[in-house]
């Protein structure tokens, strides 16, 4: 069984901060990469929270909405 949850994100080495998040510090959305149950996906404000876990094809689609400015205010 996959999970979609991890408890505590910082078990996980190799985190990476989107570049969607912006330059300022404390407010960014972190991502690993080569977790084989999926993407993980973090707020970097808590590095010791939980970590959601993506299935990698609905990562990409949400991906490929944001290049595609869909997301766009």
């Amino acid at each position: 069984m996959v999970k979609h949850r991890i408890e505590d994100a910082s078990t996980l080495s190799g985190w990476r901060k989107s570049s969607y998040s912006g330059s300022q510090q404390g407010s960014c959305v972190e991502v690993n990469d080569g977790y084989a149950g999926g993407v993980p996906v973090r707020d970097s404000k808590d590095p010791k929270g939980p970590a959601l876990v993506i299935r990698p094809e609905a990562w990409a689609s949400f991906v490929s909405a944001v290049n595609c400015g869909e997301f766009v205010k």
